[in-house]
């Protein structure tokens, strides 16, 4: 196992004035033992810095070490990590079993102390029936976890994890997402975890990157970005449904947006003026859509409140604790 250190990482495609930069100067310190996500939506370089850190693709500027070492020259296969990807990558041909000793052999590790690694790794991801299967016969879910059990026998000292459940219905990802948390809490080896989904990312993280247009926006327990969101972005990107950001609502000051989360706006007799546009039942709770003047506000509810009817005025107050401002020029956090 080991530390992760990126010092001000820049990745840029092409050179001079038609140079297109992708990563923009990405400092962190991640802990030994570490479950780390990066997380952020398409195109915000989440994918680039991992691969960066893998090294699948080379380092502009900056400079990343892996426990004591500086691995910027160094190629993927001496950097002691291992990688999960999204499509599985297994080999069709051979059994599982096969599957995740591949590497081992190539290795020249020992037939005895291979079977002992992939059966000890098949026992914690509960694959040891389907050893002698090949992927064909298995689920997503299974196939999944037969690329993790392949990372697993590595023993490296860091797990690179790249949007691995993306392929998985809703029902598979979330069983997944406590497999790899008891994975981690058992091993607990330093991991990287890419993905966009702001759910995923709140539930596995310790700490958590939140990337946008190359740049990290905020570095955090995923109760300190939630809570207190750095910049305009992080408040809407991290939440579902995201905090209301308001440039004209009552006591927000020139050149300030007011921010607040839907479950932190009370329907009271007094207070802002809204017009309902429409309700949502989701089950416990009810999202109940309205005007603000010309801006949107979201009220999030449980279910045992009265819904109000599409069209009605309603009037919500919000709690003073739970208000947030940022800078409208900067979008950063006052």
């Amino acid at each position: 196992m080991a530390s992760i250190t990126l010092k001000n990482v820049v990745k840029r495609y092409g050179t001079g004035k038609t140079a297109n930069q992708v990563v923009h100067g990405v400092s962190a310190d991640i802990a030994d033992g570490e479950f780390i996500v990066i997380v952020g939506p398409s195109g915000c370089g989440k994918s680039t810095l991992l691969r960066m850190v893998a090294g699948l693709e080379e380092i502009s500027d900056g400079e990343i070490s892996i426990g004591n070492r500086v691995v910027n020259n160094l190629e993927p296969s001496e950097r002691d990590i291992a990688m999960v990807f999204q499509n599985y990558a297994l080999y069709p041909h051979m059994s599982v079993f096969d599957n995740m000793a591949y590497g081992l052999k190539i290795a020249k590790v020992a037939p005895a102390e291979i079977k002992e690694r992939v059966d000890k790794a098949a026992k914690i991801l509960e694959i040891g029936p389907f050893l002698e299967r090949k992927p064909r016969e298995l689920s997503g879910g299974q196939r999944q976890r037969v690329a993790m059990g392949r990372a697993i026998v590595r023993q490296p000292q860091v797990f690179l994890f790249d949007e691995p459940l993306s392929n998985l219905d809703a029902k598979l990802r979330a069983q997944t997402r406590l497999e790899i948390q008891k994975l981690h809490r058992e091993l607990g080896i330093t991991s990287l975890f890419v993905t966009h989904d702001q759910v995923e990312a709140m539930t596995l993280a310790q700490r958590m990157m939140v990337m946008h247009g190359g740049v990290m926006e905020q570095f955090g327990t995923p109760e300190e970005v939630y809570n207190r969101p750095a910049t305009t972005f992080v408040a809407s990107f991290m939440g579902s449904p995201p905090m209301n950001l308001l440039n004209a609502a009552p006591g927000a000051q020139p050149g300030k947006i007011l921010g607040i989360r839907p479950e932190h706006l009370d329907i009271t007799p007094s207070g802002w003026e809204l017009q309902v546009e429409a309700v949502e039942l989701l089950g416990a709770e009810r999202l109940i859509y309205c005007l603000l003047g010309n801006e949107r506000v979201i009220i999030r509810t449980d279910e045992h409140e009265p819904a109000p009817a599409p069209g009605s005025t309603i009037f919500a107050t919000p709690r003073p604790d739970r208000v947030h401002q940022f800078n409208a020029e900067s979008g950063k956090r006052v």
